[in-house]
């Protein structure tokens, strides 16, 4: 590379700091593409089965630690930030945590899909580089924007580029712009040189982050074991959650902000997202009776462009229906639970009909003094008295909860106690 080149490309840094901001990105640095030297981190973590389901993490490891293989003759990358929450919506945020019957969505969700939006303003800032480049004389590069959907350890090498530091709850800091942001980068195959040193760790001895994880997900300093994570349990897992998470999950119908909220780098951030990043469709001040009331095709219209959609629709039921169980008590929450188990998926009806076990039958047993109650909720009738009064004793529960329109039926089989279905 010539001094002219280099000069060159200085100035074409200059410019994309500029051409960066107006399109969104509050922080760009610059860096070789190297091999990474996070790869024992990586394998280590995979090793410990701490990626759950996610298959897609052990697969091409050595593309992900050497990265120049996904884009030809890759040579440097930019690294950028986009941040999505606006600091003021923190109080919004604690309404919401606080009310067992408001769903509770992670503040990166409730707008547009970010993979989308990271790409198309990378892949225009890319292009004004190129028409830049060529009007001063110079070839036009190649490049490729990516986001986290790429085998690209983007965390890590934001740090070596300068652009902030992964804290100990794995998520990117950035000093006093704090975490609430989403990282991307654009391979290119223009030699440039590091802009900055890269990043030193400024988490000391705060665990904050580890103490508030509701699940305890965070295993120790920069450890996280996906398969307790919220997050991951709300978005990635596929099947039933596991019943000791359900509790500890509260209100969390879509990810999970915690370990972000107590962060003291967040305390002071400031940031203003764009438009893609608000929230639509009221999803940040939403009942989770609302939310669990949609059809298939309402989530689909909904969902529309966003990242709610990586859940599908039965993994959406099945988070909400969790969180039904965790809400303070409501009639209205138990006609929409039942209501819910006659159509519903096998999945969300394993969720639903749980709750009615281990929540609903308990208390009527105890409302109705049943002193021997097994696994199955089969009562010994001789103590109760008769199975007439035991019937009349739930429709009493059900009365004095406002519960009406649930049917109760006995059924007698031959050689066995008599049950009441609900």
């Amino acid at each position: 590379m010539s001094l002219g080149q280099t000069h060159s490309f200085d100035a074409l840094l200059d410019q994309a700091r500029g051409w960066a901001y107006e399109l969104g990105f509050d922080s760009l640095e610059v860096r070789p593409i190297e091999r990474s030297d996070h790869e024992s981190h990586l394998r280590q973590w995979l090793a410990k089965g701490y990626h759950g389901e996610m298959g897609y993490m052990a697969r091409n490891v050595d593309l992900r630690v050497e990265p120049k293989a996904l884009h030809p003759g890759a040579l440097s990358a930019i690294s950028v930030a986009m941040p999505y929450l606006d600091p003021r919506a923190e109080q919004q945020i604690a309404l919401t945590l606080a009310d067992s019957k408001a769903a509770y969505i992670a503040r990166y969700a409730l707008g547009r899909d970010y993979h989308k939006v990271i790409r198309a303003r990378l892949k225009r800032l890319g292009q004004q580089m190129n028409e830049w480049l060529v009007e001063s004389g110079h070839d036009a590069f190649t490049a490729r924007p990516v986001t986290d959907s790429a085998p690209f350890l983007e965390k890590r090498f934001a740090e070596q580029s300068g652009l902030g530091w992964i804290g100990k709850h794995t998520l990117h800091i950035r000093g006093s712009k704090g975490s609430y942001h989403f990282l991307g980068e654009l391979l290119t195959n223009i030699p440039l040189t590091a802009s900055s040193a890269a990043s030193t760790n400024h988490c000391g001895s705060c665990a904050r982050c580890i103490e508030i994880c509701p699940t305890q997900a965070i295993v120790g300093p920069y450890q996280l074991d996906a398969r307790k994570c919220i997050a991951y349990l709300t978005i990635e897992h596929q099947g039933p959650i596991p019943e000791e998470l359900r509790a500890p999950m509260g209100n969390r119908v879509f990810g999970c902000d915690d370990c972000q909220l107590v962060c003291p780098w967040n305390r002071h951030a400031k940031a203003v997202p764009i438009g893609d990043f608000l929230p639509r469709h009221q999803l940040d001040r939403s009942s989770l009776l609302t939310l669990f009331s949609w059809s298939r095709e309402t989530f689909l219209k909904k969902t529309e462009g966003s990242p709610i959609r990586r859940a599908g629709y039965n993994g959406w039921q099945r988070n909400i229906a969790v969180a039904l169980g965790n809400a303070a008590f409501d009639p209205e929450i138990l006609r929409a639970l039942r209501a819910r188990l006659i159509v519903c998926d096998s999945l969300v009806a394993e969720h639903v009909s749980r709750i009615w076990h281990d929540d609903v039958l308990p208390e009527i047993c105890d409302y109705i003094s049943i002193p021997n109650v097994s696994k199955a909720y089969e009562p010994d009738w001789k103590s109760l008295g008769h199975m007439d009064r035991a019937v009349e004793h739930i429709r009493r529960w059900c009365a004095g909860r406002e519960i009406d329109g649930l049917s109760i039926d006995v059924v007698e089989l031959p050689g066995l106690t008599p049950l009441i279905v609900m």
